[in-house]
């Protein structure tokens, strides 16, 4: 283990990443996964237990209205009043998701806590560990529904009343005993750390064990239709066909060459038709109607924006020319997130004092992070994914490296919740 003013207990934290990875666990013939669902039982198992391990290392527990867990810590003669600096992330996974994706931010969290207490350091600010409901976007929201709230871009009546299947977020988060009192107000916060697995292979590449994340991609996604007219596929003529999955087809196609241009210049630029429904989907009769979604993300709101035209354009184009009809709307729009400079710098400044080597990488995939960062100051740190891998049982990372970016962010949020009063945005 590295050299250290604060020791933290790797055993320990990987008991804990372990010990939550029962919580929803699948079989799997490699690796190990887990289906940790908002408002499930293993939901209930996962958050019960983080609580209890909170309660162990002396925090004080509370649960908001939509279910975020928070536990402080109050040193000794510290500011109780003072703005807190908050670390943790999130437990929920994607179905079959991996074991590390999230956990490994909160877990990391509370052990950086601990680490302080044992070491007997004294910050000036209260620390908050937090595991913030729904990140993943499984249930009942698109996705960050506890971290929107608790930046207050959704209200809580709002996200209360999203259902799933039948059964709003309110119902499910009082079945699990979950439903809390208030809202976690992020912009009370003097600043927020998070730790996360990089969910691809650039650090593994480089070499490189902590990654200092500069900017969180935006994210747009967009929900379209394409109407033709359903017919016998062996009765009806190619010439007179109006075929939805045929101009369907070329909406995917348009897209793919639109990012792939823009990711010549921007390196940071991905697009995705990641859903198609077919109606009636069936081998014999021409589709006379698909539905589909499109994932796009960049680190500039402006690259954005001109893939969402492009997208247009081409159904505009096949109105014309193949005699569908369309639609576009756009539900989901997450804006690019920059970090703080502040967090920047307590996070390499942490890795030079450790010896560990941190590099500069953006973040291609949505985090909590992104919805704080709309009222305080953020920093978030990535641990190498063995392989890329993520969101599925090959989800790996190197336990020597959640440890050696554990102590790099106990580090950083020491330096944090030392410091002075800035004015957030």
């Amino acid at each position: 283990m590295i050299s250290s003013r604060f020791p933290i207990d790797g055993d320990r934290l990987r008991r804990d990443i372990e010990d939550n990875a029962q919580f929803g666990a699948v079989p799997t013939d490699e690796g190990r996964g887990r289906t940790v669902l908002p408002g499930t039982k293993p939901n209930q198992r996962a958050r019960e237990h983080l609580v209890e391990r909170m309660i162990v290392a002396g925090l004080d527990v509370t649960v908001d209205v939509v279910g975020n867990i928070v536990g402080t810590w109050f040193p000794e003669e510290c500011n109780q009043t003072a703005a807190p600096v908050a670390v943790g992330s999130h437990l929920d996974s994607v179905p079959s998701g991996g074991i590390f994706d999230g956990p490994l931010g909160v877990y990391a969290g509370l052990e950086a806590v601990r680490a302080l207490q044992e070491a007997g350091a004294t910050p000036a600010r209260p620390i908050q560990v937090v595991s913030f409901t729904g990140e993943e976007g499984t249930r009942f929201a698109d996705g960050v529904l506890g971290s929107s709230v608790a930046a207050g871009l959704t209200e809580t009546e709002t996200a209360l009343e999203h259902t799933d299947d039948g059964e709003t977020l309110r119902d499910a988060l009082r079945e699990i005993g979950f439903h809390g009192e208030g809202r976690l107000n992020a912009s009370d916060w003097h600043a927020w750390l998070e730790l996360h697995v990089e969910q691809s292979d650039r650090l593994e590449e480089m070499g490189v064990t902590a990654g200092v994340v500069t900017t969180i991609a935006g994210t747009t996604r967009l929900h379209g239709t394409v109407e033709g007219t359903a017919d016998h596929t062996g009765t009806m003529s190619m010439a007179d066909r109006t075929d939805a999955l045929a101009a369907a087809s070329e909406v995917v196609l348009a897209v793919e060459r639109a990012a792939r241009t823009a990711a010549e210049r921007t390196g940071t630029t991905v697009a995705t038709v990641g859903e198609l429904s077919v109606d009636p989907d069936v081998v014999n009769v021409v589709p006379g109607e698909v539905e589909f979604s499109i994932d796009v993300r960049d680190v500039e709101k402006s690259v954005i924006d001109r893939l969402v035209t492009r997208a247009e354009e081409t159904l505009q184009a096949l109105e014309t020319d193949r005699g569908v009809e369309t639609t576009l709307d756009r539900p989901y729009d997450v804006q690019p997130a920059e970090m703080a400079a502040t967090c920047r710098t307590a996070l390499h400044e942490a890795g030079q004092s450790l010896g560990i080597e941190t590099a500069d990488v953006h973040s291609g995939a949505g985090h909590d992070t992104m919805q704080v960062a709309t009222v305080t100051d953020t920093g978030l740190l990535f641990a190498p994914s063995a392989g890329g891998h993520s969101h599925n049982p090959l989800e790996r990372t190197d336990w020597h490296d959640c440890a050696v970016t554990t102590s790099l962010l106990t580090d950083a949020l020491y330096t944090l919740a030392s410091g002075e009063d800035t004015d957030h945005r």
